[in-house]
């Protein structure tokens, strides 16, 4: 009896060291490397940050380990039911002109048509957004476009490196099937080359032709990256500017408001026809206002683009944050009418729902 009881604390001591020593050693197996290049005014030769601070931006320490538990393994919350209907729609191979045909497919994914180029952003079909697809936001809404009814692809944009915007599987799947241009900011070509894509990397302000007249500028905006913790801000986070024939087109990724400079960055590259603007998980706002905008931001910066139309994303398809899976919408229809503005100019429209841009 005594002896097993000494086995046991020997064991039990021997676990300890070995999950202590697992706890120090993070850095050596979870950190990465996925830029090198000189300094900047928001590169230190180490690591990413933003010109005006990074407070407030990365994983919220006051949102508590049982909440996200919860929303790690899709346990059901206040609002937010296992899953919403959705109706797919199934959309031409082109659309060719002036004319651009918008479908928001779920979260930050939107495909664009116009110009007889497919346009594909922050693409995601897996259920599961986060390591492996295994652990991390379930998806309570099916894509509004089914993947084997999806044209092929011309272009993609990828913002950042997060899980529920860089989603290897699906773009695995994409390069595997359309070899499309694939369109980042600085590091994220490394992630996508170790499972065999290609991409153009480039820094905020870089421009990358797409075909005479169209080109792709990555633009300034307030986040941050990481895929493993340890790797936080080894890779930039970016939104897009696509030059176009009629109007440009502006997909700003994942944001935060932060100080506003970067808006004001952006809207020289106008005029823009579209843009597409994150308007969800928000809430509570102290914590995750450095990392998301809400309706309101998202409508302050319409504003300042000078925008024609506007489509509000990143809300209701994973259950990121304490809002109510509809909430977002409902805000954003609420400030839009507050503030003398036409509901038409800027949608939340539902997943599969098409829409002709003027």
């Amino acid at each position: 009896m005594r002896r097993a009881a000494r086995w046991l604390a020997i064991g039990s001591g021997g676990l300890l060291v070995l999950i202590a020593a697992l706890y120090f050693a993070r850095p050596l197996y979870l950190d990465r490397i996925y830029y090198r290049g000189p300094a900047s005014d928001h590169f230190d030769r180490e690591r990413f940050f933003n010109p005006e601070g990074d407070t407030n931006t990365g994983v919220p320490r006051k949102f508590g380990w049982r909440k996200m538990w919860a929303m790690a393994t899709g346990q059901e919350a206040p609002g937010w039911p296992r899953s919403i209907d959705v109706h797919p729609a199934v959309p031409p191979a082109r659309v060719v002109g002036r004319a651009m045909r918008v479908t928001w497919i779920g979260h930050a994914t939107v495909l664009i048509q116009t110009q007889g180029l497919n346009i594909l952003t922050d693409p995601i079909w897996s259920n599961v957004a986060g390591p492996w697809n295994l652990l991390g936001p379930h998806r309570v809404r099916a894509p509004g476009v089914r993947f084997e009814d999806l044209p092929k692809i011309d272009l993609v944009l990828v913002s950042h490196n997060h899980y529920d915007h860089m989603d290897l599987p699906t773009l695995e799947r994409i390069w595997a099937r359309d070899r499309p241009l694939i369109v980042t900011s600085l590091g994220n070509d490394t992630i996508l080359k170790a499972r065999g894509m290609s991409a153009i990397a480039a820094d905020w302000g870089g421009a990358t032709r797409v075909r005479p007249g169209i080109w792709v500028i990555v633009e300034r905006v307030h986040h941050w990256a990481s895929r493993w913790g340890e790797d936080r801000n080894r890779a930039l986070w970016s939104g897009f500017t696509v030059t176009l024939p009629g109007g440009n087109l502006f997909f700003a990724g994942d944001t935060g408001y932060g100080g506003g400079d970067w808006v004001r960055t952006v809207a020289p590259h106008g005029p823009f026809r579209l843009a597409i603007l994150p308007i969800g998980a928000y809430h509570p706002r102290a914590i995750f206002g450095g990392n998301h905008i809400d309706p309101q931001h998202a409508v302050a910066i319409f504003r300042t683009l000078g925008a024609r139309s506007a489509l509000g994303v990143h809300w209701g398809t994973f259950h990121l944050t304490d809002e109510a899976a509809e909430r977002p919408p409902e805000e954003l229809r609420q400030l839009l009418i507050a503030n003398a503005i036409s509901v038409d100019r800027f949608r939340a429209t539902a997943p599969g729902q098409t829409w002709m841009v003027p």
